[in-house]
């Protein structure tokens, strides 16, 4: 299929590029020294934990904080991720080539999408293992590890379309990584709004991605936010497609 040709065009593209190694370096290099804080903050308290009845075992205290931060972290790489998806295309005048070959719009965008994505599923992969490592030592609580990958698995999905269609709106991966970085800021921060207990603010809350992403750091596995992720990435996703039509060669 030529969703998978795309795919593998981009992802190969990806790993050409000195960017996306670097990324992954700096991205494990600052997950990994979190990880580390937290098991050290884990062992000054574990004596005090074990005095307490049913006190919050090592998913709580390491592993939480840990997809947490991750997702801030993502926040801040996706737009350097995304930038070039389209605009890159745009600015090279490739982006002709493409689309006068013979696939549709749908197409073009999902194998795009699909590239950037297996991107952030191998550093989400090779995140996983440092969990995994307490395995060897502690009472790992694989359910909430698991709700926790999912939801930044969601997350990340969620940043990726909207990354790629606000590259699709302009011929500068500068301007892209910047308007990406500013909408992917927003819809984090409205959970701010949402804590104001007021009626009005209750909209902002369900729109918030952070609110989405608490429960299933605590193990709480919701078909609510799960449709949320999926409805954003979906809806990201159409405008790009819609974009990418509005912009096609006459045939």
């Amino acid at each position: 299929m030529m969703i998978f040709t795309i795919a593998a065009r981009e992802i190969r593209s990806l790993f050409l590029s000195p960017l996306a190694w670097a990324i992954l370096a700096v991205t494990l290099f600052i997950l990994a020294y979190l990880f580390l804080s937290q098991i050290e903050a884990y062992t000054l308290l574990q004596p005090r934990l074990a005095a307490l009845q049913a006190a919050p075992g090592v998913s709580d205290i390491v592993v939480a904080p840990l997809l947490g931060d991750a997702a801030v972290v993502l926040l801040l790489i996706t737009p350097l991720v995304t930038m070039r998806t389209l605009s890159e295309e745009r600015r090279s005048r490739t982006i002709s080539l493409l689309l006068s070959a013979p696939v549709s719009m749908t197409e073009i965008i999902l194998g795009k999408y699909l590239g950037v994505l297996t991107f952030f599923l191998i550093l989400i992969g090779m995140l996983a293992l440092m969990p995994l490592s307490l395995l060897a030592g502690t009472d790992l609580d694989l359910g909430k590890l698991a709700a926790g990958l999912l939801g930044l698995t969601l997350v990340v999905a969620a940043f990726a379309a909207i990354g790629l269609f606000m590259s699709s709106l302009t011929e500068q991966p500068t301007v892209a990584a910047v308007t990406t970085f500013g909408l992917l800021l927003l819809l984090w921060i409205l959970d701010w709004a949402g804590n104001s207990g007021l009626d009005t603010s209750n909209l902002l809350a369900y729109l918030s991605m952070l609110r989405h992403y608490e429960p299933l750091l605590k193990g709480l596995f919701s078909s609510t936010d799960v449709g949320y992720y999926l409805l954003v990435t979906t809806l990201f996703l159409g405008f790009s497609i819609r974009r990418l039509d509005a912009t096609r060669l006459p045939h």
